[in-house]
C-alpha cells in the first residue's frame, strides 16, 4: 500500500495485443481532481506503465482505456495511507514517551491515534470536573493534574490493548471470555462505576481518584475553577 507522497508506477498487462494497441490512463484522486500521466510500452503493447504521484490519503481510481486490439476499460482502486503521525493533534494528555514509560515497553505504532482517542474518552468522563486550565490549550496547568491525566490516558490505552473493551456507554461488561481469559462484573460495581458522568477502566479511575481534592474536583463546581 502506498503512502502519501509516494511516486509509483502503475502497470497494465494486455492480452491480446498488437501494434494497434494503445492505452491512456486517467487518475482520479480522493478529492475528485484528475490527471492523465503518459502511458508507455516497451514490449510491443503487452505491458503499459505510467508514473503516478499520490498526493492525498484516501482511495484513488486508475482508469485504463485500451483502444485497438485488446480494447476495453479497466478500473483499479488504490488505497493510499496517510503519512505516519508522531504526535497527535488537538488536546492530548499524554505523549508516546509517557505511554512507553507507563507500559514499560515500546508503544504500539498507532500510539498517537490511541492517545488522542483515549484523551477524548477522558474528556467524556470529566465533563463536570473542575480544575485550572491554560486558556490557549485547555490543558491542565497544575503539574499533579497533568500527570494524573497522563496516567489515566495511558491506563485507557493499556485497557484497550489488554481487553479490547472500548468502554461503552453502558459503563462496562457483565461477562467477557477470550481464550483462557474470562472477565465478569456486576453493573454498578466499583470497577464499573462512572466517573463524573463517563465510564473509565479501573486504573484510569484510580489515577483521577488520587487527584480529587485541592487541585482537582470531580463534579464540584467552585469559584476560581475552570472546566466544561
Amino acid at each position: 500500500m502506498p503512502d502519501v507522497g509516494d511516486r509509483a508506477t502503475a502497470i497494465l498487462t494486455i492480452t491480446p495485443h498488437d501494434q494497434t494497441t494503445n492505452v491512456t490512463l486517467l487518475v482520479t484522486g480522493p478529492d475528485g481532481t484528475t490527471t492523465s500521466p503518459t502511458a508507455t510500452s516497451t514490449d510491443g503493447g503487452a505491458t503499459w506503465t505510467a508514473p503516478v504521484v499520490y498526493t492525498l490519503a484516501g482511495v484513488w481510481l486508475l482508469t485504463w482505456t485500451v483502444t485497438g486490439t485488446g480494447a476495453g476499460v479497466q478500473h483499479e482502486q488504490v488505497p493510499v495511507a496517510p503519512a505516519p503521525v508522531v504526535a497527535a493533534r488537538g488536546r492530548v494528555y499524554a505523549t508516546t514517551t509517557q505511554l512507553a514509560e507507563y507500559l514499560h515497553a515500546a508503544p504500539p505504532l498507532d500510539a498517537p491515534r490511541l492517545l488522542a482517542d483515549a484523551s477524548r474518552a477522558l474528556d467524556d468522563a470529566l465533563k463536570t470536573a473542575v480544575y485550572d486550565v491554560d486558556a490557549a490549550t485547555s490543558l491542565p496547568t497544575h503539574p499533579a493534574v497533568a500527570a494524573g491525566f497522563a496516567e489515566a490516558v495511558c491506563a485507557i490505552v493499556e485497557w484497550w490493548g489488554e481487553t479490547g473493551d472500548p468502554i461503552g456507554a453502558d459503563g462496562g461488561w457483565d461477562s467477557v471470555s477470550a481464550g483462557p481469559v474470562s472477565l465478569s462484573r456486576r453493573p454498578g460495581s466499583a470497577a464499573a462505576a462512572p466517573v463524573a458522568g463517563g465510564s473509565l477502566p479501573p486504573r484510569a479511575a484510580a489515577a483521577l481518584a488520587r487527584l480529587d481534592g485541592q487541585v482537582f474536583r470531580l463534579g464540584l463546581v467552585g469559584s476560581g475553577w475552570h472546566g466544561w
